[in-house]
């Protein structure tokens, strides 16, 4: 093992305190902090030290792919970390958005000459597990149901949309596809009408979801959009799968988030960036989803992991306290860890790193099963085959 530096993004949304704060840094930052980055994709690779210079992972894994991701890796994955964990720190909403599955991103990148929308052949499926309660929308909820909440606003406008979601999960595409090609001059009024509608009627879930979004995107009909969609309060530990074609937003918390390492996102809605209607519509799928929250299963004393049905990733959180015996972890290829609170040692049987809270280490596939001692909290990433 041996220590792991993730470069931090500033995008808009991101919180002034929620990294800093892991990492023990003064609060707040200088800038917004959305996403601290600990993997090896080429928009922004982790680092490690060469004499006192830092390196970048996604050289090391080309210069030496025996050694970093084992013949297993290479084989399934090639001369590439197949996913990408996060800290994603949100104080106000991000995009609507999905991710294409396997064959899509394949088919979409080989044909899209500008890379547009598909800018390298690889999916993006998500897991996201709350470290403080994190706000979210999350695949769709029963049309029935959003039916009778954009009725209950009253706006005549939308009144194709509303017998559209009547028809059932059916109409769940005419719905979408009539309010994200919306007229552009007609946009700002029909926000308007609905969140006149929220603010003056009885409070609810729904309507203060309206007021949250329309303050920001005054002129975007994603505002409307969200109402298809479950809105998820998750209690710390508590997770999200996205698979591919589950339309989502995160709004606002502080989680984990381990992907497959991809750039491919075809936004719905609350950007100022270029929606792709029907790129989107081909993507998505129209499926109502029961449950979106994901709870942790134990594996061993004191570890905990989500189960998801992707080989690219899979993630585990190991808890150690002082005096206890150490947790022993095996898992396949290489292996991120990120320390989330105390103070733990992580050997690997090549290395041994000492870690603090919000620092992370990396170790190669050449090493053995993990073991975590101390006192503390990590989160370990690793990939998922068995």
């Amino acid at each position: 093992m041996e220590l792991l530096q993730g470069p931090i993004r500033d995008y808009a949304w991101g919180s002034r305190t929620a990294i800093a704060e892991l990492q023990g840094r003064p609060v707040p930052s200088d800038g917004p902090e959305a996403e601290l980055w600990l993997g090896a994709h080429p928009g922004a690779p982790a680092t490690v030290d060469r004499d006192g210079r830092p390196v970048s992972l996604t050289e090391l894994l080309v210069a030496e792919p025996g050694h970093w991701l084992g013949e297993r890796l290479v084989d399934r994955f090639g001369t590439r970390l197949p996913f990408l964990l996060k800290v994603l720190a949100a104080d106000a909403p991000l995009s609507l958005q999905a991710h294409p599955d396997a064959e899509q991103a394949r088919a979409g990148h080989a044909a899209d000459d500008g890379r547009v929308n598909y800018v390298d052949p690889y999916h993006k499926p998500e897991l996201l597990v709350a470290l403080s309660e994190f706000e979210a929308l999350c695949g769709f909820r029963d049309p029935a149901e959003s039916a009778a909440v954009i009725a209950g606003f009253g706006v005549p406008a939308l009144e194709p949309v509303v017998a559209a979601l009547r028809t059932g999960p059916t109409g769940l595409r005419e719905a979408v596809r009539a309010l994200l090609s919306w007229p552009e001059a007609e946009r700002a009024g029909l926000v308007a009408a609905v969140l006149a509608a929220a603010t003056a009627g009885p409070a609810s879930p729904d309507a203060a979801l309206v007021r949250t979004l329309a303050a920001g995107y005054p002129a975007d009909p994603g505002v409307v959009v969200a109402l298809l969609l479950h809105q998820v309060r998750l209690a710390p530990g508590d997770g999200i799968w996205m698979p591919a074609g589950n339309l989502h937003a995160y709004l606002r918390g502080t989680a984990v988030e381990i992907m497959a390492a991809s750039d491919n996102v075809l936004r719905g809605g609350l950007t100022p960036k270029r929606v792709d209607v029907d790129e989107l519509l081909r993507v998505l799928r129209f499926e109502v989803l029961a449950d979106p929250v994901l709870r942790a299963e134990p594996v061993s004393p004191g570890v905990l992991t989500w189960p998801v049905p992707v080989e690219d990733f899979a993630l585990h959180r190991v808890a150690v306290s002082a005096g206890a015996p150490a947790v022993r972890l095996t898992l396949p290829g290489p292996r991120v860890v990120l320390c989330r609170a105390g103070k733990l040692s992580v050997d690997d049987g090549v290395g041994v790193v000492t870690l603090g809270a919000g620092q992370s280490a990396v170790g190669t596939a050449t090493g053995g099963p993990l073991v975590l001692a101390g006192d503390g909290e990590a989160f370990v990433a690793s990939c998922g085959l068995r």
